[in-house]
């Protein structure tokens, strides 16, 4: 089973500056037959395999895939999630 969403962690070649965006499944599967997740406006596509390798897929002409990107799964329970259920304890 797939998780439902993951975090893709965008860096550049010094490691020094992150970009962070959230993916959920599509329907579709990438060329390498794994699905695909797409952030919101569907301008980051990748495809995920069941090892969290990604493949940037390109959603428009003239793009440059890019190379350092660390996937990350994101669940239900994972409070780093912004977009995860809010839980507090009393």
């Amino acid at each position: 089973m797939s998780p439902l969403r993951y975090e893709l962690v965008f860096s550049d070649d010094t490691d020094s500056a992150h970009d962070v965006v959230i993916v959920e499944p599509t329907s579709s599967k990438g060329p390498g037959g794994h699905p695909v997740y797409a952030d919101p406006t569907g301008i980051i596509r990748a495809e995920i395999s069941d090892q969290d390798e990604v493949r940037i897929l390109a959603s428009g002409g003239h793009q440059a895939p890019a190379q350092h990107v660390l996937a990350r799964r994101l669940t239900d329970a994972d409070p780093k999630d912004p977009a995860g259920p809010s839980t507090s304890t009393a």
